[in-house]
């Protein structure tokens, strides 16, 4: 799995690349932990290029995105293609999270 952050006008992008699962969700935990700190308002999560979640990885962006919104920030996810898409539909999640099909509708909402 790769991160990227860029930091934009909106808060950030966090670019996840590859999967996230059992074996390296903690890294994702500690740079979503890390951009709670420093008080963002908004964080999106770029998905284009995640090819799996786990249940672990999920649980992360429950937590993330709840911390951020208790703060008043938004947790947006973009870009998601059909296999995570499912993957969220199945457990649910689809409904708790600001979903989008790209950055600049995420942008505008």
């Amino acid at each position: 799995m790769d991160i990227t952050i860029k930091e934009i006008d909106e808060g950030v992008i966090v670019s996840v690349t590859g999967r996230i699962d059992t074996t390296n969700y903690n890294k994702f935990e500690n740079v979503m932990n890390e951009l709670l700190i420093t008080k963002i308002r908004q964080i999106f999560i770029d998905c284009s290029r995640l090819s799996y979640i786990s249940s672990s990885g999920l649980r992360v962006f429950l937590t993330a995105m709840k911390k951020l919104t208790k703060s008043g920030g938004q947790f947006k996810i973009v870009a998601m293609q059909p296999p995570i898409k499912e993957i969220f539909d199945i457990s649910g999640f689809s409904s708790i999270f600001s979903i989008y099909s790209d950055l600049e509708t995420a942008k505008k909402k």
